[in-house]
């Protein structure tokens, strides 16, 4: 009897149980690789579709870019008007493969799905407002314009479309806003006691190390650094006072700059108050800023004539007033002694008062400008030959009242400015009060304030027979320095608060100024270096304050220059082909 091979059967049912296990755990293997194969595609699809996402979104940040760059440097070169009338310009600017073959892999479209276009438009034209980022708490003439991309990586695995969205304010700032405005380096440098009431900006360093106390009550904000710093001679250890913020300092900021062209250096500046060279159109962006074109009238003195004209501001056909009339206003046979320049002075004097009478009633004012209108901006240039001992300027007289028209006076000279001015109320004399006072600014090469115990006789005397009375003086004030030479130890500038120059015994007086102080170039003409008092003056005790009045348009000097800037406000990634998506500055 054969009996059954049981350890062959149970061989053969294991074998086939293995079998059963290897199947099912290959096939579970084959599951797993399967989803891990499907999972690994899909996050590389993913992967993919991100980055080709992020890159469509760089593409068309890049595309917004260049457009803001170049809008930037169209509206600080000249204006707003440049900037909307190229609007057309900045839509067709997209990047190109003639520029790099990368930009081949691209397609850029404005919302209306034009191709090789971007949107760019103006959404608010330009009104007087409240500025906002690092200006807030000044106003500006402003405009906003939105620059919108999509972009289409034609080269991609997936057809998608992504958006960047730039919305930017263009700001015009009357530059009289600043208690003080500095184009180059600021220096507080051994200051006397000072509190400043206003705004501070400088397209530069700020220096604020002095062995008096410094106030700075308002926002401080420049291009460059605002430290204690030493300086040309000055050590750290003599900067003794305390400085106290009653704002905000921000350091490296965009450069705020006049609408004369790509060039803002102080030399380039100057030419605001140079004569225009031939040929120069008025329309320029230089021409539009010369206070001879703006101006109303224009007194020129050469060593054989003095030409007065009468016009309207950008006017090429100005009226030119007889002498005989003229010389009622004008003199120019003064002198007196500047004992910082070390010079006689040639004096082309302008007495105000006496003008103010003469243009209300002149038949060939009241033609070109109307009837009873005084001119409110006059330019004067003072060319006569000088020798080596002497400097030609000019110098304001009687300027008390002004008509109600304002004024400002600009000119190539140093200008000097004798007793009271723009101060009708006699109350108001010493305070911070221009309720009394006109919209003024007085612009020129240099500016030296002379009190109305002035004496012409006296000017070569020692400076302390030269004892002054109190003066008040009304008026922005914009005119060149003496920079600290880099030697460190024959020029210093006297920091701003000997911006305005003295030449008398201030000790135990004050002088009282309200409005703003403005440095936009080297002096060129009156270009001895400050000393410190007790060479030819000794110092005064300082009020100075800004004016108020010139944060509202209609009480600003006339003829005030506006500083540009472009005050980026919302980026954004932005749905597609939308033009009104809407991102808060």
């Amino acid at each position: 009897m054969n009996l059954p091979n049981l350890s062959s059967s149970r061989c053969g049912a294991r074998d086939g149980y293995a079998l059963l296990m290897v199947m099912v755990f290959s096939a579970i293997g084959l599951l797993v690789l399967a989803g891990t194969m499907d999972w690994a595609s899909q996050t590389s699809m993913m992967n993919e579709r991100s980055n080709q996402g992020s890159t469509t979104t760089y593409a068309a940040e890049a595309s917004t870019e260049r457009i803001v760059s170049r809008l930037m440097s169209d509206y600080k070169a000249s204006g707003e008007s440049t900037v909307y009338n190229n609007l057309n310009s900045y839509r067709t600017n997209v990047p190109a493969s003639g520029e790099n073959a990368y930009w081949g892999n691209f397609q850029f479209s404005n919302a209306s799905g034009t191709t090789n276009q971007n949107y760019v438009d103006r959404t608010q034209t330009q009104i007087f407002t409240n500025l906002s980022g690092p200006y807030t708490g000044l106003r500006g003439f402003v405009s906003n314009y939105r620059v919108i991309s999509n972009a289409r990586q034609s080269s991609g695995r997936f057809v998608m479309t992504n958006a960047v969205q730039q919305d930017i304010q263009l700001a015009s700032i009357p530059v009289f806003q600043f208690a003080i405005f500095f184009n180059s380096l600021l220096e507080f440098t051994m200051a006397a006691p000072l509190t400043v009431r206003g705004r501070i900006h400088a397209n530069s360093n700020i220096f604020l190390g002095s062995s008096s106390d410094l106030t700075l009550q308002e926002n401080v904000t420049a291009t460059g650094s605002i430290n204690k710093q030493a300086w040309f001679g000055y050590a750290l250890s003599s900067f003794t006072g305390g400085i106290t913020y009653g704002g905000t300092v921000t350091s490296n900021t965009s450069a705020l700059t006049l609408p004369i062209g790509t060039n803002n250096s102080a030399a380039a500046v100057r030419e605001v108050i140079n004569i225009p060279p031939v040929g120069e159109s008025m329309s320029s962006p230089m021409g539009q800023q010369r206070f001879y074109n703006k101006a109303e009238m224009l007194i020129l003195v050469s060593n054989a004539t003095v030409v007065v004209k009468v016009k309207t501001p950008f006017d090429a056909s100005p009226t030119t007033i007889n002498w005989s009339n003229a010389n009622y206003f004008v003199t120019t046979n003064t002198t007196f002694t500047d004992q910082r320049e070390g010079k006689t002075i040639l004096t082309t004097e302008l007495d105000i008062a006496k003008f103010n009478t003469w243009a209300a009633t002149n038949s060939q004012v009241n033609a070109k400008l109307g009837s009873g209108n005084v001119p409110n901006i006059i330019y004067v240039a003072d060319d006569r030959t000088a020798t080596a001992s002497q400097k030609t300027a000019v110098r304001v007289i009687n300027g008390l009242t002004l008509s109600n028209r304002g004024l400002t006076l600009a000119t190539v000279n140093p200008l000097y400015v004798k007793g009271n001015f723009n101060c009708t109320n006699a109350a108001h004399l010493g305070t911070t009060n221009t309720t009394s006072a006109g919209a003024a600014s007085l612009i020129a090469d240099a500016l030296t304030i002379q009190s109305g115990a002035w004496s012409d006789a006296l000017s070569a005397s020692t400076y302390t027979s030269r004892v002054p009375t109190d003066t008040t003086v009304n008026a922005a004030l914009l005119a060149g320095m003496v920079y600290s030479s880099a030697d460190g130890n024959t020029v210093k500038s006297g920091g701003v608060v000997n911006f305005p120059r003295l030449l008398e015994a201030w000790s135990g007086h004050t002088l009282t100024l309200n409005g703003s102080l403005v440095n936009m170039f080297d002096s060129a003409r009156a270009t001895a270096p400050f000393l410190w008092p007790g060479t030819y003056y000794s110092a005064p005790n300082r009020n100075f304050n800004f004016d108020p009045d010139f944060l509202d348009s209609t009480k600003m000097p006339p003829g005030s220059p506006e500083l540009r800037v472009m005050i980026r406000g919302a980026w954004a990634a932005v749905p597609p082909n939308r033009t009104n998506y809407v991102v808060s500055f």
